[in-house]
């Protein structure tokens, strides 16, 4: 066969196993949103079912020699070319996805599928009791495939690289361990100054209501219905099952709507990214998104440096005024701009400020390194937990529905994920000020309800690029120079020093 026709017997190949993914993602989907709690096990066979095929199809014998085939005329893998990036990436993928057997994979979906029930369950009913034997299974299984997937320079990489690809646990040590002190002293600084009243905040807010704000919102993000939508959850989360059809869901508190108002937002940033991948790459291995720090990047720009802004709000806080009317009638801008970013420990990372979010990201990180270093144990985290939460944060949750049960990330087997949401943030304080520096308007535009040029550039510089290049790459293409913490610093300090009058 000449280049041409194998390069289409793999994309065919590759594009039916997307077309299978899709399916995946959608029992995946219903399980988290409408599925009945009785059908775990059946739902848990289908999707190892489906798995073995995925498996099957990503790691036979005949498209690893096809891919090889094809790397072989190519003259550069690293060259910034498309074909050269989908083929260096395949290859990339093959070679991780053959180190692990079969029956092991299996396994782990068998477990997980399982798991994510009885850890809802396990949620609503304060009994991490009923949920320590599947997240200890799930810990052994992560600590038998990190085995599969050496070499590396710490067991801690192979779980984070599936995340974000090239992540070394030095280098999220290095960055934590930088930011922490850097945090710790802002926080401090603003401990030290009067409070935002935030009690309105916390009053009746017909949940009727709450979803006919959040799909207003994410329209005005530029979110498109006619290829997604929103549903409820146990925890707020975003999937796809393909490039147009993309879910998002949140979760509604009756006596705290802006909780659900900021997930949506959050939400519906990775909904855009997905919906805004180049058409041309699909069904091709750089037609999706590998980087859970970009995606994250993307989550937590809408949902703070837009969504939190004073300029936002000076042009949306009226209508939001006419949704909540009996709320928020009485209530000042300004009193409201402060309320929603008061600084406060909180038990809850979702609803964690932005000074203090990355400590909750921090604390999660210590403890996924010590379950795979094995100094700590499963059955003591609760305690361990909550030990964290005091150094960390000055709380203590009072049940661990609230402590330790709070994400749905172990359930699914998703150890080594945290460290992305903290490095999104830092990117995204990053894109922020080159957006900025290239559209100088901006802030403007946001407070006269114009967020068209914001998604704009998104799209030119992020998303359409799928997965063509790792996020480092692409930090340094967009922004001219490596990730740097200190725009992230500048932003909360410049931010928190207004509100506060540090």
């Amino acid at each position: 066969m000449t280049f041409e026709e194998k390069l289409k017997t793999f994309r065919n190949h590759y594009a039916t196993t997307q077309l299978l993914g899709g399916i995946q993602g959608l029992l995946g989907w219903d399980q988290m949103t409408y599925m009945p709690m009785g059908a775990m096990q059946s739902r848990g066979e289908q999707l190892q079912a489906l798995g073995g095929i995925l498996y099957d199809r990503a790691t036979s014998p005949e498209y690893g020699q096809l891919i090889a085939d094809l790397v072989a005329e190519i003259p550069d893998l690293n060259a910034d070319e498309p074909v050269a990036r989908e083929l260096k990436l395949a290859k990339r993928n093959y070679e991780q996805s053959t180190k692990v057997p079969k029956e092991k994979m299996m396994e782990l979906i068998m477990t997980t599928s399982v798991a994510q029930g009885v850890w809802q369950k396990a949620k609503e009913e304060n009994d991490f009791a009923a949920f320590q034997p599947h997240l200890q299974k799930i810990l052994e299984l992560n600590l038998e495939l990190v085995e599969y997937l050496k070499p590396y320079d710490h067991p801690y990489d192979a779980l984070a690289d599936q995340y974000e690809p090239g992540l070394k646990t030095a280098q999220v040590k290095a960055i934590f361990g930088a930011l922490r002190p850097r945090q710790v002293e802002l926080i401090q600084a603003i401990s030290e100054r009067p409070q935002p009243e935030t009690d309105f905040l916390f009053q009746r807010y017909p949940i009727d209501l709450q979803r006919k704000v959040n799909r207003y919102f994410a329209t005005k993000q530029g979110f498109d219905w006619n290829h997604g939508r929103l549903d409820e959850s146990a925890h707020p989360f975003t999937t796809n099952f393909g490039m147009d059809d993309v879910r998002l869901t949140t979760n509604y508190d009756e006596f705290n709507a802006m909780d659900a108002l900021f997930s949506t937002m959050h939400e519906t940033g990775h909904g855009l990214y997905e919906l805004g991948i180049s058409k041309a790459y699909k069904g091709t291995t750089i037609g999706g998104t590998s980087s859970m720090a970009l995606h994250e990047s993307q989550s937590r720009l809408w949902e703070n440096l837009v969504g939190r802004s004073k300029a936002f709000w000076s042009h949306f806080y009226p209508t939001l005024q006419a949704f909540f009317s009996e709320n928020l009638a009485n209530v000042s801008l300004n009193k409201f701009y402060k309320a929603i970013n008061k600084v406060s420990p909180s038990l809850i990372r979702t609803e964690a400020d932005e000074a203090t979010y990355n400590l909750h990201i921090m604390l999660r990180f210590e403890i996924e390194l010590g379950m795979i270093e094995g100094r700590m144990a499963t059955k003591d985290l609760p305690e361990i937990w909550n030990e964290k939460m005091r150094d960390y944060l000055g709380v203590v949750p009072s049940n661990d529905t609230t402590g330790v049960l709070q994400d749905v990330h172990w359930s699914g087997g998703m150890i080594g994920y945290f460290p992305s949401y903290a490095i999104g943030n830092l990117i995204a304080s990053q894109w922020w000020h080159q957006l900025l520096k290239d559209q100088p308007n901006t802030i403007d535009e946001i407070a006269s309800g114009n967020l068209a040029n914001i998604l704009t550039w998104l799209r030119e510089n992020v998303h359409q690029h799928g997965s063509r290049y790792d996020s480092m790459d692409l930090v340094q293409r967009v922004t001219g120079e490596p990730l740097n913490p200190d725009y992230y610093m500048n932003y909360l300090t410049e931010k928190y020093s207004e509100i506060y009058e540090l």
